[in-house]
């Protein structure tokens, strides 16, 4: 079910409004305060569907560890999202900046832009994350603050590109079978990373691929690896930076991370995110990742206001 999008009452409709999907994994409060409609992803636990937005990360994770049927993924479906437009065009929207979980892993870019291409009833700006989690979600904060200061997609969708651009991913999954399972990389390197019991350390490639980048032996040496990356760009720009930890149900390390990140590098701005189950059905229990938005000072600043 699409949750309903709330304008106050006595409000014009602004002329752009953004639809994303649940793996932005967006807050309700950044959610709330932009105009942003959030599509679910299906996660489909032992034959019953559930929408991500339904499914709580305790009860998922808790059948991740189970002998039962291992969980898989079915994307937003266009008529999804042909009745979130429909229902937007006919609250005042004219224009629509749907951004969406990297084309890399999912054909659902592919098929989306196939769809806009006839649809008439609102102009659709689709944009490929390239990402996921907290990249996603930068683009759709990004997009609300624009929107809000009344950009259009013509002038939105070009610094949501520059954005994505300077945006660096570094993710490491507790093993290699699940991404190996769902096709996201090849079984050859999942065997060697289990049995030499290394934490791979993976990151999204120009096309939105997931790639090995190379393997650390702890988590702790896979998060020096990352501080050591976000040093070298410090190092090599001027700009402001904001480095955001996730976590697929390991608070307590993310919470070590942000903290260490905060006496490490007290110049940028750190926050936190998790990983829900449509992510997490292909990385694993307990990865860790830590995406660092770069440069653009402009943009980065208007997030700091989230």
């Amino acid at each position: 079910m699409i949750e309903p999008l709330i304008l106050e009452k006595g409000a014009t409709p602004m002329p752009t409004a953004i639809v994303t999907d649940t793996a932005a994994y967006l807050t309700a409060d950044q959610i709330a305060a932009n105009p942003i409609t959030v599509l679910p992803i299906t996660v489909i636990l032992g034959g019953h569907q559930y929408p991500e937005s339904q499914l709580s990360r305790q009860t998922f994770y808790d059948y991740l560890k189970s002998d039962q049927e291992l969980p898989t993924t079915a994307q937003v479906s266009l008529g999804q999202i042909e009745e979130a437009y429909d229902r937007l065009a006919a609250a005042g929207f004219d224009e629509i900046i749907s951004i969406h979980l990297s084309s890399g892993i999912t054909s659902f870019m592919n098929n989306l832009r196939v769809f806009c291409r006839d649809y008439t009833k609102a102009k659709i700006f689709p944009v490929d994350s390239l990402v996921a989690s907290a990249g996603e979600a930068n683009l759709c904060l990004l997009a609300g603050k624009l929107i809000q200061a009344g950009q259009t997609g013509e002038q939105i969708v070009p610094q949501l590109e520059h954005l994505r651009d300077t945006q660096q991913v570094f993710f490491a999954v507790d093993n290699l079978s699940h991404l190996a399972r769902t096709g996201r990389l090849s079984n050859r390197s999942a065997m060697i990373g289990n049995l030499l019991n290394i934490k791979p350390l993976l990151t999204f490639d120009a096309t939105g691929k997931i790639v090995a980048i190379g393997k650390e032996r702890t988590m702790k040496k896979a998060f020096h690896y990352m501080t050591a990356a976000l040093a070298k760009d410090l190092a090599a720009n001027a700009y402001p930076m904001h480095a955001t930890v996730i976590d697929a149900n390991d608070p307590e390390l993310s919470r070590q991370w942000v903290t260490d990140l905060h006496t490490l590098f007290p110049q940028i701005r750190v926050s936190q995110s998790q990983l829900g189950p449509a992510i997490s059905v292909h990385t694993g229990e307990k990865t860790m990742g830590n995406p660092m938005a770069t440069r653009l000072a402009i943009h980065l600043n208007a997030l700091n206001n989230q």
